[in-house]
């Protein structure tokens, strides 16, 4: 019998709060979720209340998300879920290179906005450019999850997918096949459950998979040889925060193998998920608990 997947997110999360404001002179758009009640029941504050003492999870999408990939997240840990730049309803400027070090400017910029201290820091696939900010400031990461993420590490090549986006007109060229159908037969290997992925997250991504999202995507990809990857990632073996690493092992852009050197340069922990793709939690939604409940053992 053919699988079905589960909702990107839960329809009826009231905890979630849209905003807008401006980051020197352009647009960012965010979400906050109150923590009505973590995974082992225990109550927190508001995700801007108390930041000097409470660590609010800030949850950090990649390509070609947006924080509408964190919904069902927001909805159990409540927190804060940012549009990068480039992405999502955020501001897509053209004077932006869209490097590592400029989204980590960002985050930081970002918390000084919503008036956030210290962070328990989520991240996905390219949401990696969060552990640029977090190696600047260890002192601010209370606990740290990173699934299937752009490996900050030696010896990773880039994709097929990549290196297409990394080819000049190539590149360009490709973006804009990109429609709904494309979308499905390209998806359908990102995951391990059969069939493309669901119609939630694709209908999420073309709705805001204009110009500005497309030249961000080649931008950052071509400012990432694997030279910079290694770089932007030296001193995460000195972060010394609680991490879990998460890996779908059917990943098809990331090889398992960087979910361990993660783990082991983080001295994490690691769950492989075998029968999850890049976005594990669409194949395997229980780990969106495993996820709150790692987050929820350092709040408070």
């Amino acid at each position: 019998m053919r699988q079905r997947y589960p909702a990107l997110y839960p329809r009826a999360v009231p905890e979630a709060i849209d905003h807008e404001g401006e980051i020197d002179g352009r647009p960012v758009f965010w979400r906050s979720a109150s923590l009505a009640a973590g995974a082992n029941g225990a109550s927190a504050a508001t995700p801007a209340a108390e930041a000097h003492e409470t660590a609010v999870p800030l949850y950090v999408h990649g390509v070609p998300d947006s924080s509408d990939l964190w919904l069902a997240f927001l909805a159990r840990s409540g927190g804060l879920a940012p549009d990068l730049p480039g992405f999502g309803r955020s501001g897509k400027p053209g004077s932006l290179r869209f490097t590592i070090e400029e989204y980590a400017d960002f985050l930081e910029s970002f918390l000084a906005l919503v008036g956030v201290e210290r962070v328990s820091l989520v991240l996905h696939d390219w949401g990696a450019v969060a552990l640029a900010f977090a190696q600047r400031h260890p002192e601010r990461i209370e606990r740290l999850v990173v699934i299937n993420a752009v490996p900050f590490l030696p010896g990773y090549r880039w994709h097929r997918t990549a290196r297409i986006w990394r080819a000049p007109l190539l590149g360009e060229l490709a973006m804009g096949t990109i429609n709904e159908r494309v979308l499905r037969l390209l998806s359908r290997e990102s995951n391990a459950t059969p069939g493309p992925m669901p119609q939630t997250w694709r209908k999420s991504v073309l709705e805001h998979f204009d110009q500005g999202t497309q030249r961000a995507i080649l931008r950052l990809y071509r400012s990432s040889p694997p030279d910079v990857l290694a770089a932007a990632g030296e001193r995460l073996g000195e972060l010394g925060v609680p991490a879990l690493v998460a890996w779908g092992r059917r990943d098809p852009y990331i090889p398992a193998r960087f979910g361990k050197a993660y783990a082991d340069v983080l001295d994490a922990e690691l769950l492989e998920l075998a029968d999850a793709g890049h976005w594990p939690w669409l194949d395997r939604p229980d780990l969106i608990g495993r996820v709150v409940e790692f987050v929820g053992a350092g709040s408070g």
